[in-house]
């Protein structure tokens, strides 16, 4: 079944500049699954409408100065099957307000293994570039440097999951202070955030995922809305886990003990870690750090046979945070044991 919007609205905007759409977004395709998605954030809560995903097609993001009468030509082109070139090439040439120079764009489709292309008007504001690849574009505009993108491309192409595991460890590698350097002084990488996985069975407003977080407006606070976003986002995993619904996951259970890489890796502020068991045993999930100094206890006891998830925050026993570093997770049972890294970056 598909996953109905969720939307976290920190506090309700008073007014927004409708023209003003300066973000870092990435764009990909699953050619085994043929999933598509989208993942962004800005200082400005109209990040949440860049993102347009057509589910079975590709997916298009439209940024710098947002037109929507640009991104519905790109969405009527690709219905009428027009490679991502050529959409672009379209967009330049015939740009609804007549000035290409302040736009930006990453769009993909399905077709071939994943044709990707991008955008970058020469009159988007510093610093500015995008990345391009086989199966993701990654583009931004008004960011700290050149780092932003390139930290969102190494999280996106070294995270185990799937897609939508994929982009959000994507967006948590621009989640610097000031990434959108509008929100440096509030210390924070972004005031708006979204994610959106679509299937090719989904129809539009019925994605398999699709998470917003907004916040009043740049000024900061206690939280980063790419934290809110992934704390969403392990809640809706945890009903979702791997991708695949809950009900599939027992269609796969020899019989053995499965440890999996945790997800998102690297993380921050938490990550889950999913386990099977296919015997019923007393289990043990626990957490060390690289000295092989137990960290925490996040399982102890017997488990029935069955899929399980369980969400380690960066904590030790005492609920004290642990510093950033690369710590090891072990499975334990009386026949079985495991182990993975996985990194926590503060």
């Amino acid at each position: 079944m598909s996953c109905p919007k969720l939307i976290f609205l920190i506090s309700v905007f008073l007014s927004v500049n409708l023209t003003a759409q300066d973000t870092f977004s990435i764009v990909a395709v699953d050619t085994i699954t043929n999933e598509v998605g989208s993942t962004g954030a800005s200082c400005t809560r109209l990040v949440l409408r860049i993102g347009d995903l057509l589910p079975g097609l590709g997916a298009i993001n439209s940024q710098c100065d947002w037109v929507a009468e640009n991104q519905n030509y790109a969405r009527s082109l690709m219905q009428q099957g027009f490679a991502p070139q050529q959409i672009i090439d379209s967009l330049v040439t015939k740009d609804a307000n007549g000035d290409s120079s302040r736009r930006q764009y990453g769009i993909i489709d399905l077709v071939d293994n994943g044709r990707t292309a991008a955008f970058t008007g020469s009159n988007c504001r510093n610093y500015k570039n995008h990345i391009l690849a086989k199966n993701y574009a990654i583009q931004g505009n008004i960011l700290q440097g050149p780092q932003i993108l390139d930290s969102m491309e190494v999280r996106f192409l070294t995270t185990a999951g799937d897609l939508a595991d994929k982009l959000m460890s994507a967006l948590q590698g621009a989640k610097v202070p000031g990434a959108d350097t509008r929100c440096l002084n509030a210390g924070i990488s972004s005031s708006a955030a979204f994610i959106k996985v679509a299937r090719p069975q989904d129809t539009t407003g019925t994605f398999f995922l699709d998470i917003e977080v907004q916040t009043e407006d740049n000024r900061g606070g206690s939280f980063d809305p790419i934290d809110s976003l992934q704390t969403l986002f392990n809640e809706w995993r945890l009903g979702h886990p791997t991708g695949i619904e809950p009900a599939d996951v027992v269609k796969f259970l020899p019989g053995e003990f499965v440890l999996h890489q945790s997800y998102p890796n690297p993380f921050n502020p938490s990550t889950v870690i999913q386990f099977e068991v296919r015997v019923e045993s007393f289990v043990s999930l626990i957490v060390y750090n690289l000295l092989g100094q137990k960290i925490k206890d996040l399982v102890s006891g017997n488990k029935e046979v069955g899929s399980y998830i369980v969400t380690w925050n960066g904590t030790d026993s005492l609920r004290e945070l642990v510093p950033s570093g690369i710590y090891i997770y072990q499975l334990n049972s009386a026949n079985y044991s495991q182990s993975k890294k996985m990194i926590l970056l503060r």
